[in-house]
């Protein structure tokens, strides 16, 4: 009875503080607050779910729909929860001065309108309908043209047409679609922009200093009040008044609009080279006009500073470079999961991009690689890996070239490849500027995951379970000012019951001043939240943030790359697996439970490898995060009684340290026909735990998943390119250990050196390098090596004959002053 009353009494007192918490709440507003946490209320995005937002939060800290946008504009942003009034004036500011017209429907819906930016990632705006304050906010994802929707693009049908117009035997009608719903307009405009870096002194220029600056402009219109039909066909002339604008794209607008109109409503097409509009001369010979602009290029490339020492090798294997996650990522013009379409790299199955630029001149690494898993090198393909002067994904800030994601790329690497390549023959002269960096100096990346009830594969090889409750440090590098924290809860079966084991729930991490992520499990799926808000991935599987990369293929497939690390989140059967790589530049520094990286055996444990569960479990419980360094996200009420208010390691909670296999256990027989071979004392340990088969072979497959990532990143030895000798062949493409090339001579050449040559385990080829030479050659190679073989044995007998002479001499004196001494 007593206690009746007593929670009676508690919930009429918690009722109390929600009313009084309610009306102070009802007289605060968020407007010019959001992300703040106030005194009595919060304009933060946790606010939603703890029930604590201030009054007016999502008019003032508002979504739009959808979230992201090209950079280049012109997508209609929808201001959510907010009705406003249609005879109102809306502004929208965007960056804090990006400053244009918006646009509020009959019905009271907001818009703003995406302004073309040279940059990629979330972008704040703030809205305003006075004129005056613009204390209302949101954001949009800016993304690189290529990740668009492509459903808002304007495409170009037949591509290689577009790109090969005014080549020989290349003519005829070009031809456009677009979505015709999309533009809320009978007529349309159709528009030329054109893409250019100049020296903000001269408009002229084209190093890449940081004078610098980015322009696409308006050039001309293809057709005015066209009807918007979603198709327009057309037979492009030449523009010798705009033929030195080479990059560019198609905008479609609405007819009502004036021509260049900037920020306003449209589609783009994606950047292309502009070969149908170039000057009359293209036409006349175009293979001659790509052979000057290939020269030229030449000549500039000379004078540019040398970006290739400053960027990392490839991987050797194609195996590698998937495994890499940390580094590398698909470059999605050449994906083997989306049928191998490789343009600019003919015999390619799949290729990568270094994720990071170069920090110096914001370069990029390309690695492509062929149907044997091999890495192809422009010494022997045109379709072989090649370095970017200007990384096609941009570099951070932006904005100034040559860092602007995509068109500083098409600028300094692909127009070039253009000229050289595909317009005319001279490939040799590009690969001279952009060869295949080869993969002698890479080397993979380290793997230290947690998987299952949670156990742990050091990033040394050493393994241990570890199931405490609370928050911990996975991995810390104080230098880096890395941070990955993992948190663990009490696992609770189907019938609500909470057994004695723990799993994973969330991974949260950070380097240095980079946005916090964390990758939580909700409901058996993976929630990506950025400085503690959620994030959608409704429309994009890639976001640029700030200092980090997030790649979300699906609910269950989550990697987190910084710079030069990787984290990967998979969820298996309602169960979290997390697995994080490191480069080797991180070896002796790592801290957590996943050890110290080196060549031993894992530091606190190394010289304790037969030691008791108990004293893992004491380790483990060690590293504990402290409330002031904690990453996570506490924005329920759960979450602050059970992590954020209590100890970050729950002393109460003590699993069981093992788990005994019972003969007259029913479960045993069906688990040791599943659980067998490596990995099988994690799969028993979990099944018995949690007395359920399916996460016992959850585990099992979490195991194997990382051996199969352990083998991908095995080390491999490589010797090195080798070139085919002149007027000869090479049988072979393949550098790694045990590889044999054949080296033959075309007709009339005789081959000097080795047929054969190996690659040894030391790195080195085992014979000499061939070369093919003539007969009449040989005869004259023949003849004077016996002329320099007559004079050099002319030489030594004179020598020799001087030699003998003066010790002839030197006994002669020798004698001489004997006999003087005697007399």
């Amino acid at each position: 009875m007593r206690a009746n009353l007593r929670k009676t009494a508690f919930v009429l007192l918690l009722w109390g503080v929600f009313l009084i918490c309610s009306s102070k709440t009802a007289g605060q507003a968020c407007r010019g607050k959001c992300g703040d946490i106030l005194e009595e209320c919060s304009c933060h995005a946790t606010c939603v779910s703890l029930l604590n937002c201030c009054a007016g939060y999502n008019q003032s800290c508002f979504q739009v729909m959808p979230h992201s946008s090209s950079m280049l504009g012109g997508r209609a942003l929808r201001i959510l929860s907010s009705v406003l009034d249609p005879g109102e004036r809306l502004l929208c500011r965007f960056k804090g001065d990006i400053e244009q017209e918006g646009f509020i429907d009959a019905e009271g819906h907001g818009y703003c309108i995406s302004p073309l930016l040279y940059e990629t990632g979330w972008i704040p705006f703030d809205v305003s309908t006075d004129g005056i304050h613009f204390d209302r906010s949101g954001e949009y994802l800016s993304v690189h043209p290529s990740k668009a929707d492509p459903v808002f693009e304007v495409t170009l049908v037949n591509t290689t047409h577009w790109q090969y117009y005014g080549t020989p035997n290349i003519t005829g009608q070009l031809k456009m679609m677009w979505n015709s719903s999309l533009i809320e307009a009978e007529k349309v405009n159709i528009e030329l922009w054109g893409y250019r870096e100049f020296s903000r002194s001269t408009k002229a220029g084209t190093n890449l200093s940081s004078t610098l600056q980015a322009e696409l402009s308006y050039l001309y219109s293809l057709g005015r009040n066209m009807l918007n039909t979603g198709s327009f066909s057309f037979i492009p002339e030449p523009s010798e008044d705009y033929s030195d604008w080479e990059l560019g794209n198609i905008r479609i607008t609405a007819s009502s609009k004036s021509d260049g109109a900037r920020d306003v409503q449209g589609l783009w097409s994606r950047g292309h080279v502009l070969a149908w509009h170039l000057q009359q001369a293209f036409r006349k010979d175009s293979a001659a006009w790509a052979k000057n602009k290939c020269l030229q290029w030449d000549v500039l490339e000379k004078k540019l500073p040398n970006f290739l020492d400053e960027l990392i090798d490839c991987p050797c294997t194609l195996a590698q470079a998937r495994a890499d996650t940390g580094r590398f990522h698909t470059d999605y013009c050449c994906d083997i999961e989306k049928g191998s379409v490789c343009t600019y790299h003919p015999g390619s199955v799949h290729c990568v991009r270094a994720i990071q630029a170069s920090p110096t001149h914001g370069s990029g690494q390309q690695c492509c690689y062929d149907s044997t898993g091999a890495l192809m090198l422009t010494g022997d393909s045109i379709g072989g890996s090649t370095p970017d002067r200007s990384h096609d994904w941009g570099s951070p800030p932006y904005r100034e070239p040559p860092r602007v994601p995509g068109y500083s790329h098409w600028l300094y690497d692909v127009i070039s490849f253009y000229y050289c390549c595909l317009w005319s023959d001279h490939c040799h002269v590009y690969f001279s500027h952009r060869p295949s960096s080869g993969c002698r100096n890479y080397q993979p990346p380290r793997a230290g995951v947690v998987l299952g009830d949670p156990h742990f594969i050091m990033f040394d090889g050493l393994s241990y379970t570890f199931n405490g409750k609370g928050e911990y440090y996975l991995v810390s590098l104080p230098d880096r000012e890395l941070s990955v924290q993992a948190r663990t809860e009490q696992v609770k079966l189907k019938n609500g019951t909470l057994i004695k084991a723990t799993r994973l729930s969330s991974v949260a991490m950070k380097e240095r001043a980079t946005d916090v992520i964390e990758v939580r499990l909700v409901q058996g799926y993976l929630q990506v939240l950025r400085n503690h808000k959620v994030l959608p991935f409704t429309e994009q599987r890639w976001m640029d943030l700030h200092g980090a990369f997030v790649f979300a293929p699906s609910p269950q497939n989550v990697t987190v790359m910084f710079s030069g690390v990787g984290v990967e989140v998979r969820v298996h059967e309602g169960t979290m697996a997390v697995t994080v790589l490191l480069p080797p530049e991180f070896i002796n520094n790592t801290q957590g439970l996943c050890g110290l990286m080196n060549s031993q055996l894992s530091s606190a444990l190394s010289t304790q490898a037969n030691a008791t569960a108990v004293e893992m479990f004491t380790f483990g419980a060690s590293w504990n995060i402290s409330k002031n360094s904690s990453l996570f996200t506490y924005d329920s009420k759960y979450l602050l009684d059970t992590y954020y208010f209590p100890p970050s390691h729950d002393p109460a909670f003590v699993p069981p340290f093992s788990q005994p296999e019972r003969p007259d256990d029913p479960l045993v027989a069906d688990m040791l026909r599943m659980c067998f071979g490596k990995g099988a004392k994690f799969c028993k340990y979990d099944t018995l735990s949690t007395r359920s088969l399916a996460i016992g072979n959850a585990t099992l497959r979490a195991f194997q998943n990382h051996q199969v990532l352990m083998e991908a990143l095995e080390p491999v030895v490589t010797c090195g390119w080798l070139p085919t000798p002149r007027n000869g062949k090479k049988n072979g493409t393949y550098y790694l250990e045990g590889s044999t090339l054949n080296f033959s001579c075309n007709d009339d050449y005789t081959l000097y050196g080795s047929t054969e040559r190996t690659c040894q385990n030391d790195g080195t080829w085992t014979g000499k390098q061939p070369s093919c030479i003539t007969d009449n050659n040989v005869g004259f190679i023949l003849g004077a090596v016996g002329s320099l073989s007559a004079l050099i044995t002319m030489g030594v007998m004179i020598k020799l004959h001087n030699r003998k002479q003066d010790r002839e001499r030197k006994e002669k004196a020798d004698q001489m002053t004997t006999q003087e001494q005697t007399c």
